[in-house]
C-alpha cells in the first residue's frame, strides 16, 4: 500500500517521499525497510528515542506526537491511535466486513464470549472470537496473550476471520485496550455491559478513571446491552450514542428479566422474559452470576435479530467455558473446580454459588497477583475466609514481588474469628496437597485465580503450570 494512502486515514498532510510501505510497527526491535515506525511513549520506554533511527534504517515514515525536525515525519496528536488506524488501513479494513460484538466489564467477559460465540455457531453463524482464553478464527483457534490484543494481531485476527468466511466477531474489550486506542476506529454493532468492580486500579489510578475507560465501547456502538444491577450501569448507558437496551434477575422496568430462577450444582434455570415474548434457558454452570452471563448473551443475539426462543435453545445447548468453574472429572468423593475468580467480586461471586449447593466443606485455594492492585489484596482476605469453610492462602502470579509480602498483605484482611479455619501455604503445589488432604466426601475445593492459564509468573520468569496436571499428579 502506498504511503500516500495510509497518510489519508489520518486526516494529515505531511510533505514526505511517497512509496511502498511494506509493514506498520510500533516496536522498534521490528523496524525494517519500507516500514512506518510509530512511535508511542510507554511507562518505560519512548518510541520517539528511535525516529530518527528508524528513517536511517529504511523506514518509509516516522509517526511522531510532536515536531522533531525529520524527514518524513508524521505529526499526530496520538501516536497510539494513528497505531491502531493505520494497522486497520494496512490490513484494508477487515473489521468493516465482520458483524461486531464487543463485551466489556470486571467479570463475565470470558464466559459471556464463549456463550454468545457457540450460540451463533449453533445458529448457523460462523463466528470469530477475541479473548483472554483464546482466539477464534473461525475453524482455527490460537493462543492468546492479551484479553484485547495489540492492534498488528487485532487486524491480523479479523482479516483472518474474512478470510474464513466469518460473518460475525465477537471480542472481550479490555479497559486498557480502550484506553490505549488499541480498539479506536472500530464501531461495533453492539456491546455488552457485564459488571463493574474494583480491578487494574494498578493501572487507572483511580475507580473513576475505570469506569471513564470502559464508557468508551458504548461510545462507539450501536446497540448497548446494559446489566442494569449493576450500579454503574447507569454511567455507562449515559452520554453515549448508542441505543440502551437492559436486562435483570430483580427490576421490572427493563426490557429482559430473568423469573424463575433455580440453581442447582449441575447448573441454572430461569425463564427470560420481554414484553412480548418468554423463553426457558439452562445453563450448565451453577451460580447467580451464570444467570446474568447467560441473559447478557441472549438479550445481545435477541437484539442482534435472532429468533427468540431459538436463541434460548442455543444457549441451553452451549457448554462449558475453561477455566471457568471447571469442573475436573476425578474418581473421588470430593470435588475439584477450577475458577479464573482474581477480583473481591469475582471471588465472592464464584464461593456465594459453591456454598448455596454444596452438601459438604468448601475449601477455597486463592491468593492474588505481583504488580497489581494491592488494595484488593485484604479484601480478598476477608472475602476467601469469610465465605468457605477453610481458605488456603498461596501464590497466584507473584512476578516481581514477594510472595510472602502479597500474602500478609492478604492475611491482614481475615477477621479474627476466622483464623482457625485459615491456612497459609506459599507454594502453590502444596497449597493444593493441603486441600486436597483436608477434602472429606461431598466436599468442594475451589482453585481459585488461575483458571484457564497454564503457567505462573515468577520473578524468575515465567513456567508452566496446569492445576489440572498439578492435581492429577497429585492424586498419583
Amino acid at each position: 500500500m502506498k504511503l500516500s494512502a495510509l497518510i489519508a486515514e489520518l486526516n494529515i498532510t505531511a510533505p514526505v517521499t511517497d512509496r511502498e510501505v511494506t509493514c506498520i510497527t510500533d516496536n522498534s526491535a521490528k523496524i525494517c525497510r519500507g516500514c512506518i515506525f510509530v512511535c508511542i511513549k510507554g511507562a518505560r520506554f519512548d518510541g520517539h528515542t528511535k525516529a530518527a533511527e528508524a528513517l536511517e534504517s529504511g523506514a518509509a515514515a516516522v509517526v511522531v506526537n510532536h515536531d522533531m525536525g525529520l524527514e518524513n515525519q508524521l505529526i499526530v496528536d496520538d501516536t497510539r491511535k494513528a497505531y491502531t488506524l493505520l494497522c486497520s488501513a494496512f490490513s484494508s479494513h477487515p473489521e468493516r466486513k465482520l458483524k461486531l460484538i464487543g463485551i466489556t466489564g470486571t467479570n463475565g467477559k470470558t464466559t459471556t464470549a464463549f456463550i454468545i460465540r457457540e450460540a451463533l455457531e449453533k445458529l448457523g453463524h460462523k463466528t470469530g472470537m477475541i479473548g483472554t482464553v483464546q482466539n477464534c478464527t473461525g475453524d482455527r483457534i490460537l493462543p492468546a496473550s492479551l484479553t484485547t490484543p495489540d492492534p498488528n494481531e487485532l487486524f491480523g485476527l479479523f482479516d483472518e476471520m474474512v478470510k474464513s468466511g466469518c460473518e460475525y466477531c465477537v471480542m472481550e474489550v479490555s479497559s486498557q485496550a480502550l484506553h490505549q486506542q488499541r480498539v479506536a476506529g472500530i464501531h461495533y454493532d453492539a456491546a455488552v455491559f457485564t459488571n463493574l468492580t474494583q480491578d487494574h486500579l494498578d493501572y487507572h489510578g483511580t475507580f473513576e478513571n475505570y469506569m471513564a475507560a470502559k464508557h468508551i465501547l458504548f461510545e462507539n456502538s450501536d446497540t448497548g446491552i446494559f446489566n442494569i444491577d449493576d450500579d454503574a450501569s447507569e454511567y455507562m448507558m449515559n452520554n453515549s450514542a448508542c441505543r440502551n437496551v437492559t436486562y435483570s434477575l430483580s427490576d421490572n422496568n427493563c426490557n429482559y428479566s430473568a423469573k424463575d430462577i433455580r440453581s442447582k450444582a449441575s447448573g441454572v434455570k430461569y425463564e427470560i422474559v420481554s414484553d412480548s415474548n418468554i423463553g426457558r434457558i439452562s445453563f450448565r454452570v451453577p451460580g447467580e452470576f451464570s444467570v446474568y452471563n447467560s441473559m447478557g448473551a441472549a438479550v445481545c443475539l435477541i437484539e442482534l435479530g435472532m429468533d427468540f426462543r431459538e436463541t434460548a435453545e442455543a444457549i441451553s445447548s452451549c457448554s462449558g467455558i475453561p477455566g471457568r468453574m471447571e469442573t475436573l472429572k476425578l474418581d473421588k468423593p470430593y470435588t475439584v473446580i477450577i475458577d479464573y475468580a482474581h477480583t473481591p467480586d469475582g471471588l465472592e461471586n464464584v464461593l456465594k454459588s459453591l456454598k448455596s449447593v454444596a452438601e459438604g466443606k468448601v475449601i477455597a485455594v486463592f491468593g492474588c497477583g505481583g504488580d497489581r492492585d494491592k488494595t484488593k489484596r485484604p479484601i480478598m482476605g476477608e472475602i476467601g475466609a469469610s465465605l468457605s469453610d477453610i481458605a488456603i492462602i498461596t501464590s497466584d502470579n507473584p512476578r516481581s514481588e514477594d510472595p510472602k509480602a502479597i500474602i500478609d498483605d492478604i492475611t491482614a484482611g481475615v477477621p479474627k474469628g476466622h483464623k482457625s479455619t485459615v491456612y497459609v501455604e506459599i507454594d502453590r503445589t502444596q497449597a493444593i496437597r493441603k486441600a486436597i488432604s483436608l477434602a472429606s466426601e461431598n466436599d468442594i475445593i475451589l482453585l481459585a485465580g488461575k483458571g484457564h492459564e497454564t503457567y505462573q509468573i515468577l520473578s524468575t520468569g515465567k513456567i508452566h503450570y496446569d492445576e489440572r496436571e498439578i492435581v492429577a499428579e497429585i492424586l498419583k
